[in-house]
């Protein structure tokens, strides 16, 4: 059973710095594009930064020069550095990312994490 669990999240003010971490665990061959999603109060969910299995990378326009996004393939681990952060960077912020299972006979499949809470308020 494959699984995105998330960590990070909390209350900063205007200006400060988070790092989300996200691990996928479980049967796993291999993990393709990594990413996360903001979901703030009343919106729908967008995206945030995505980053492929060599490291390219693309950022949401809102996000870009504040946030990094990086990844650690030996631990199967999708990060997001936050810094400068903003009031309307308060989301919910989720996990996603296309693994292929072992043993799958379906190839890639589309996971989401539970998500983590970013309240970015003073």
């Amino acid at each position: 059973q494959v699984q995105l669990v998330e960590s990070g999240g909390g209350l900063v003010q205007p200006g400060g710095s988070l790092r989300l971490s996200c691990a996928a665990s479980g049967s796993i061959w291999s993990i393709n594009e990594m990413g996360w999603y903001g979901q703030a109060p009343g919106k729908e969910r967008e995206l945030v930064a995505r980053i492929g299995s060599g490291g390219t990378t693309n950022y949401a326009d809102s996000v870009k020069g504040r946030f990094t996004i990086s990844r650690d393939n030996a631990k199967n681990t999708v990060y997001l550095q936050m810094n400068s952060l903003k009031p309307e960077d308060t989301a919910v912020y989720y996990c996603n990312a296309d693994i292929r299972p072992r043993h799958s006979t379906t190839g890639f499949m589309n996971y989401w994490g539970k998500g983590t809470l970013v309240t970015v308020s003073s």
